[in-house]
């Protein structure tokens, strides 16, 4: 054999087994995957087998799973002076489809259990199609609290678009319970934000919270008996005429947030973290008996926020990873099989926030 078909024929062979690793890691994890996943997992991490990393590019976060398990809603943008739209990934395929209309901008989408043949989200498109101004960041860290947003519901591929909040002012980050009785929310048009539920039509909506402060983030319980969420109140009367004054400017300082779990009628609120950082992003593990959330408690006054878990009753804190970094929005698939959280581990550029899923071990 001449050397150029030597060459030809080796390299015909390496893209052929290379080809069958592809196809023998898809038809194994049932998922889109790269090769040199589990190099990513910190030797002390120990909950996660077979890490895999979904998204490669651009600021991707807040995914969650179809009741099913069989695919994700996230959000997503790639690049300056664009917006985060809603995305859907089929697990298997690896299929992306944009599910949000593409206009202003989105945030916290969900599927809408048990059937998943609708989303839900929160979007400015219907007020401007432009994207809106980002917040001041000379005011610090803030995040901003668009008064145009209101929650939508469509089918699953975008489609046939309805309107389920109209109140003056801020209405998002909705989620579902499993059994589909109720939408978690927040708004502001107490004057003040709160934790919300309504039925699925936006029908019957309920005030649960009343804490001077912000209250968000909130998920229910796999039985739906339980809602945890976010919390930061002002105490001292400088930190509550800057919560205010920052409020009357559509803002919000997101710094000593702690998690908090009340039941599903706004009945036995407790606070189960107290420590200095800011945790946010609360989710059960799926007994209910334990929550997983993201902290900075390791590091307060920086930027590097890790998973951790902690009972339902505030003990037996653990932490979940190890990353220098950002590690945060972590979820549970419904079956308990798989978890799914966001990371800046393995950028493909600065800046690049991309969505993992890993089998979990007890």
């Amino acid at each position: 054999m001449t050397k150029p078909f030597h060459y030809l024929f080796v390299t015909l062979i390496a893209v052929s087994v290379l080809i069958l690793m592809r196809w023998n890691a898809i038809n194994r994890y049932g998922s889109f995957v790269d090769g040199s996943s589990n190099e990513l997992i910190n030797p002390k991490e120990k909950h996660f087998k077979n890490l895999r990393q979904l998204t490669f590019s651009g600021e991707n976060a807040e995914a969650y799973f179809s009741s099913d398990s069989k695919k994700l809603i996230f959000q997503s943008h790639d690049g300056e002076g664009k917006c985060d739209q809603i995305y859907t990934m089929d697990l298997k395929s690896g299929k992306i489809s944009l599910v949000s209309t593409g206009d202003g901008v989105t945030t916290c989408s969900f599927f809408e259990y048990p059937k998943n043949e609708k989303i839900i989200y929160a979007s400015t498109h219907h007020y401007d199609k432009p994207c809106p101004p980002k917040p001041d960041f000379s005011r610090g860290y803030v995040w901003k609290l668009y008064e145009s947003y209101d929650i939508f519901r469509a089918n699953v591929n975008g489609t046939n678009i309805e309107q389920i909040t109209s109140e003056k002012g801020y209405d998002a980050e909705a989620t579902v319970a499993l059994d589909g009785s109720r939408i978690v929310y927040t708004s502001i048009s107490s004057g003040d934000l709160e934790i919300w539920t309504m039925n699925l039509d936006g029908t019957d909506k309920r005030m649960l919270t009343n804490t001077l402060g912000y209250d968000g983030g909130a998920f229910f319980s796999h039985d739906a008996k339980q809602i945890i969420w976010r919390a930061f109140y002002p105490e001292t009367e400088k930190e509550i005429r800057d919560y205010q004054n920052l409020i009357n400017e559509s803002l919000i300082r997101p710094m000593n947030l702690q998690i908090r779990i009340m039941n599903s009628d706004g009945t036995n609120k407790r606070q189960i973290t107290y420590n200095e950082g800011a945790n946010f992003a609360p989710y059960f593990f799926p007994n209910d008996k334990r929550v997983i959330f993201c902290s900075n408690m390791a590091d307060p006054k920086g930027r590097d926020f890790d998973l951790w878990a902690v009972n339902t009753d505030g003990t037996n804190l653990e932490r979940i990873t190890f990353f220098k970094g950002f590690d945060g929005f972590p979820v549970f698939s419904p079956d308990g099989k798989y978890f799914v959280f966001a990371s800046n581990r393995n950028q493909a550029k600065r800046g690049d926030t991309n969505i993992f899923i890993a089998e979990w071990q007890n």
